[in-house]
């Protein structure tokens, strides 16, 4: 017979601060090492340097050196000829051991490895590397970053903002929107229709999160609203953590016309009438179609009293020549990702 013990009144508040500690003190100390690890990844690389510089070491020495390494420390991984090479370019090419004004050492060994082979301009690579410690990228993702042009995306779309939101709020919201979303991931031809590509990213749900960028979580798809006992259909709702207020994202498989972001504007007032709570801040449009024109996009933004911004999206991608062969698959990016949320079982109408 279990005998029964009486704990403490405080006993359970005190074992949950005792496991954040250890968790805390646990990540510390990871970080650490790493910390460690990477500076002494750069002495060995500027060691190496030195010692080409000034006693013309060529790759034969460097190969014996690796041996030696790892004959001497079996049980550390790292010291390939191809990786003291890394080693030599980055205490090279980070002479301050950092990316800008990014740490190096917060980064893991191959994600510096990435951003020092697939990037060659100090302030991208610092932009990449600002960006993998602000959202945790893992590898894969940070490759995939770069090689889908994400810096160069972020804030793109043409938005109303400035007119529609607070100054701060504004400059945020602006950078939380690209043109053009890569789309590519879901297999869809040019020729997909509406209902096509919502199912394809409802599918893919996690994937399109990491395109959208960080904040955003997934509210649902074909969210039904009423107006006047009339019926309408949001095509996806999200909610954005940071801006802290509704996003509703919809799309057009066509051209944009100045009527879709009238069509929008209806949305985004019954979403602020209907489902904003009192500390929310004011819902944001985000239009997808296939093509603007970004002069008559600007000119259709500047009469909506609502903010709301317009982007293109691609179903298709051409993929620079450099970069073929070095994109993770789908698969892949799914497994890292952990895969993706399930279809959602019933769709409730579409427009």
């Amino acid at each position: 017979m279990t005998q029964l013990i009486f704990l403490p009144p405080d006993y359970a508040a005190w074992l949950a601060e005792l496991k954040s500690r250890i968790a805390g003190t646990q990540l510390r100390a990871a970080l650490a090492v790493n910390a460690e690890l990477i500076r002494l990844y750069w002495e060995i690389g500027r060691g190496i340097r030195e010692r080409q510089q000034t006693h013309a070491w060529g790759s034969k020495v460097i190969d014996t050196l690796g041996r030696d390494l790892r004959s001497a420390f079996p049980e550390m991984k790292g010291f390939s000829p191809t990786n003291l090479k890394y080693m030599r370019r980055f205490s090279e090419e980070c002479p301050a051991l950092s990316f800008g004004q990014q740490p190096a050492d917060q980064l893991p060994w191959f994600h510096i490895v990435v951003l020092l082979t697939r990037l060659s301009n100090s302030e991208e690579r610092a932009w990449y590397a600002a960006r993998a410690i602000e959202h945790g990228w893992s590898r894969n993702v940070l490759g995939m970053q770069i090689e889908t042009r994400a810096r160069q995306r972020e804030g793109n779309a043409v938005t109303n903002f400035p007119a529609r939101l607070p100054a701060g709020q504004s400059d945020f919201a602006q950078q939380a929107l690209k043109d053009p979303y890569l789309l590519d991931f879901l297999g869809l031809s040019r020729e997909a229709n509406e209902r096509d590509i919502e199912q394809g990213l409802t599918r893919h749900i996690t994937r399109f999160l990491l395109e959208l960028g960080a904040g955003f979580a997934f509210v649902g798809r074909q969210v039904h609203i009423e107006v006047a006992q009339d019926d309408f259909f949001i095509d996806l709702l999200f909610y954005h953590l940071k801006l802290r207020c509704y996003v509703v994202v919809e799309l057009k498989t066509g051209d944009f016309r100045p009527e879709d972001a009238g069509q929008l504007s209806f949305y985004l007032t019954a979403v602020d009438r209907q489902m904003k709570a009192e500390h929310d801040n004011a819902t944001i449009g985000l239009l997808l179609c296939r093509k603007q024109n970004r002069l008559v996009a600007e000119y259709a933004l500047s009469a909506i009293g609502q903010p709301i911004g317009i982007a293109e999206y691609q179903l298709t991608q051409a993929i620079p020549s450099e970069f073929e062969g070095s994109l993770p698959t789908i698969e892949q990016l799914e497994a890292e990702l952990q895969g993706d949320l399930p279809p959602k079982n019933k769709d409730v109408g579409e427009n």
